[in-house]
């Protein structure tokens, strides 16, 4: 299995995982936006049991109830969405993987809350809440 590795802005916070996603998406919900101060974000979700922080643990931020987002306390990368509604998985920003090249997200979620003034030309599907 191939191990994926990604991490801060500083270095501080790493993590790893094996295998393949469970799923690659963009989501365009205002609380990401807010998270990331971005017009979306990519997001994928990874299996706990095959997901390891290999360096510092990450702080939490309960954004809502059920909801944390993980964070680097020293340079504020968010770095993990976690909630009690996908028990098993976490939701890794692809962005801060190190390899990015071969990552190909798979849809779109939220695009009820996307913000006017980007226009994506990619074909992937999108769902207006949750996909």
């Amino acid at each position: 299995m191939a191990t994926r590795t990604g991490g801060c802005l500083c270095g501080r916070v790493r993590w790893a995982y094996e295998g393949p996603e469970n799923w690659r998406a963009h989501c365009h919900c205002t609380s990401c936006r807010r998270n990331t101060a971005s017009p979306f974000t990519t997001f994928m979700g990874v299996p706990y049991a095959r997901f390891r922080f290999t360096a510092a643990v990450p702080e939490t931020y309960v954004s809502s109830p059920g909801v944390r987002r993980r964070f680097c306390a020293t340079c504020g990368t968010p770095v993990a969405y976690e909630a009690e509604r996908y028990p098993d998985e976490i939701h890794l920003y692809a962005a801060s993987l190190d390899e990015v090249a071969d990552f190909q997200p798979q849809f779109h979620v939220h695009v009820a809350e996307a913000v006017p003034w980007v226009e994506l030309a990619d074909k992937l599907k999108r769902f207006p809440h949750n996909g």
